[in-house]
């Protein structure tokens, strides 16, 4: 490959005759990238016939004007990808339609999550813009969901040692949140993370919740997998789905 010797910077600069430095270097580079040849840094097209059982093959390529741009060919299908792994498949979710159908279905639902996180977040805003308020909660620590989410509850703050140990008595989460909801708001959401470390009785109380409370649907982060899934929570607590 040879390449035609192109003037110095400063050598471009000299001929442009300006004293702004902006105008002079934005010119200067114009100019040296517009003599550039045409070079091409990608496969024949005897390679894209001859390789085309690929899904995806990517080559670099440089057009005549000198700018640099990326060649792409996509093939759907028979590799196991979808379309959502070519247009922005972590932006793009195509199956909220049917998150939203399983919501109102049935009520409560278990969740599985990739490890680093942050799929859930769109499923959570869909929600909202359904018109459902969110109280989220973690599993560990909430002791007796029951008595947490429906009932007066005691709590006992920590005394370091040095106070003497109290007893303060809360009204029942749910039950207060449901209280506050306006009046276009379409329900309640508990949305629980850390559900994996609750046991199945208590899993089983919170997929019979909406059946007490039927402005409330449930969400439970009861564990992790490669993409995001769910399942129902009578499911996964061993109730009876239907």
């Amino acid at each position: 490959m040879s390449v035609r010797p192109n003037l110095l910077l400063s050598e471009k600069i000299r001929q442009i005759g300006t004293t702004d430095t902006s105008t002079m270097a934005a010119a200067a580079v114009f100019s040296i990238c517009r003599n550039l040849p045409s070079v091409s840094f990608g496969k024949p097209r005897s390679w894209w016939r001859k390789n085309n059982n690929d899904d995806v093959k990517v080559g670099r390529s440089i057009s005549r004007e000198g700018r640099g741009g990326l060649r792409m060919k996509v093939r759907c299908g028979g590799g196991g990808g979808g379309i959502g792994d070519f247009i922005g498949g972590d932006l793009v979710k195509m199956d909220l339609g049917r998150w939203l159908t399983d919501v109102e279905e049935h009520k409560a639902l278990a969740i599985y999550s990739p490890h680093e996180g942050g799929y859930e977040g769109r499923y959570l805003t869909r929600l909202r813009y359904q018109g459902y308020y969110f109280l989220e909660l973690s599993a560990r620590g909430l002791g007796d969901p029951e008595t947490t989410l429906t009932k007066i509850h005691p709590v006992c703050p920590a005394h370091l040692g040095k106070q003497p140990i109290a007893r303060w008595y809360f009204p029942p989460e749910v039950d207060y949140r449901l209280s506050l909801l306006p009046p276009n708001a379409k329900g309640l959401v508990v949305w629980l993370i850390e559900a994996k470390v609750l046991s199945k009785s208590e899993l089983q109380f919170l997929a019979l919740l909406p059946t007490l409370r039927p402005k409330v649907r449930v969400i439970a982060e009861c564990g992790n997998w490669r993409k995001f899934m769910w399942k129902p929570l009578k499911e996964i607590a061993g109730l009876s789905s239907a």
